[in-house]
């Protein structure tokens, strides 16, 4: 034994030996103090886990890493997997791990016993990190797509389905440190990364994560990554009709390269956010002076849709503009989406509208991805390489997929369906335990009076399933 871990090793005892203490109680003073003993707060985890196992899907994950075993004793799996588990339970910052490397859930997770070494530290887990290359980061971004294609065959009955949707979401990630390819970006007026989030609504899955630079437009390469998931997609059902939707921030997608980029697929059509101007304003001003005269007559709020043939000076043709002019309480709003959707009258033109906005609830899952897992490699806990950055962006949104495959299924209890991972943290991971390990069995006992025993009971059956 050396000396620093000597030192380590009475700075975790001494840790061990603090106490506090209450005196609410008058004839029983209570004592707080740490314990040594194999418990632990992140049981629900082994849920997690186990539906991962079925799934193979950590162990995939790690197979688009070449394992030069940055250190002999830590394989890339076990690393990888510390992280990604780590995530889950809000451990999100490296050097969480410097305690919890002996914390029995995660040892368990790791396929070591609750009794053996500890796991890895914070600068192992930090030279995995920067050790990562382009073309790692490259398979992992087509594992997100694969992983997303077994997940709509298992949720349409284990074909593709007919259509799909696809949500382009950009995203502003600040960053607070000399991180490569951090800029100021005018328009968010901060220094940050830009990172391209694309979504399917049906199963919620995160298809692809792109780290970008800070000042990138809010297309940059998104016709590249269309047609490499159109191609993907299409491996699989080559008649699948093709949807995109659009995120209007800034200038959109509504720029020349990518609805060419969509246009140039068979049976792909668009809907895509327009930043409005002044050609525009007046054309869409006779809809919203009729909106203001209807809502002034009524009282209520008033929505109206129409749609004209415009071209824009970068357009090689005239493309279909519907407008949407809204009068309420608040003020007016005018909002336009540029599609290639037939759109024949005043009605169609409403439901292409309103088929767009939808898209919300892909900025629910941008929510998820970037507040409840922090997925914000710009932020405190980012490294300065871009590259590591890149490969937390993709870890973070890898834990999401698989959080969110478990929860999208018939078996799952309704409450945990719709769950934000916050919710699942409090109701299913974060539960005390002891743990107790036998030459046959490891027995994880929780407390009975623990009121949430119903939904993990449940939900660990779901995680047994045969097939993912």
């Amino acid at each position: 034994m050396n000396l620093h871990t000597v030192e380590s090793e009475s700075v975790q005892s001494a840790a061990l030996a603090e106490q506090f203490h209450f005196d609410f109680l008058p004839h029983s003073p209570i004592v707080v103090q740490r314990q040594r003993g194999q418990l632990t707060s992140d049981a629900g985890l082994l849920v997690v886990r186990q539906f991962d196992q079925r799934w193979n899907y950590s162990a995939r994950l790690a197979a688009c890493l070449v394992d030069r075993r940055v250190d002999p004793d830590h394989s890339h799996l076990s690393m990888l997997r510390q992280r990604l588990y780590g995530v889950l339970a809000d451990y999100e910052d490296c050097n969480d791990h410097d305690t919890l490397r002996h914390e029995p859930v995660f040892k368990l997770i790791a396929d070591r016993a609750i009794n053996g070494d500890p796991l890895a530290a914070q600068p192992t887990l930090s030279r995995f990190e920067n050790s990562v290359t382009v073309s790692e980061l490259n398979k992992m971004i087509d594992f997100l797509a694969d992983t997303g294609i077994e997940h709509l065959k298992r949720k349409h009955h284990g074909a593709m389905p007919e259509r799909i949707t696809l949500d382009f979401d950009p995203t502003d990630d600040p960053t607070h440190g000399n991180q490569q390819l951090s800029l100021f970006h005018g328009y968010y007026e901060q220094y940050q990364y830009f990172p391209m989030i694309v979504s399917e609504p049906t199963t919620k899955h995160l298809l692809l994560a792109r780290l970008r630079h800070g000042t990138a437009h809010a297309a940059l390469g998104a016709d590249d990554d269309l047609r490499e998931l159109a191609a993907k997609l299409r491996e699989q059902r080559s008649d699948m009709a093709i949807h995109v939707r659009g995120d209007p921030r800034g200038a959109g997608f509504g720029v020349p390269w990518f609805i060419d980029a969509c246009e140039s697929l068979e049976s792909t059509t668009y809907t895509l956010g327009f930043a409005c101007n002044a050609r525009i304003d007046v054309l869409a001003a006779p809809l919203l002076t009729r909106a203001i005269e209807e809502y002034k007559s009524t009282g209520h709020k008033t929505r109206l849709f129409a749609h004209f043939s415009y071209q824009a000076e970068s357009w090689k043709a005239p493309r279909t503009i519907v407008v949407k002019a809204e009068c309420h309480a608040g003020g007016t709003n005018v909002r336009c989406v540029v599609t290639n959707l037939p759109v024949h009258d005043d009605a169609q033109a409403q439901q292409v509208y309103d088929h767009y906005i939808q898209r919300g609830e892909s900025e629910h899952r941008m929510n998820e991805l970037k507040n409840a897992l922090h997925a914000a490699p710009g932020t405190r806990l980012s490294c300065h390489r871009l590259k590591a950055n890149f490969f937390r962006l993709l870890l973070h949104t890898a834990a999401y997929n698989l959080l969110n495959a478990l929860r999208n299924h018939e078996d799952v209890p309704v409450e945990l369906r719709v769950a934000q991972p916050q919710t699942w943290r409090s109701r299913i991971i974060k539960v005390a335990a002891i743990l107790t390990q036998t030459t046959r069995r490891v027995v994880v006992s929780l407390t009975a009076w623990w009121p949430h025993w119903s939904l993990l009971r449940t939900t660990a059956a779901r995680a047994s399933l045969s097939t993912a």
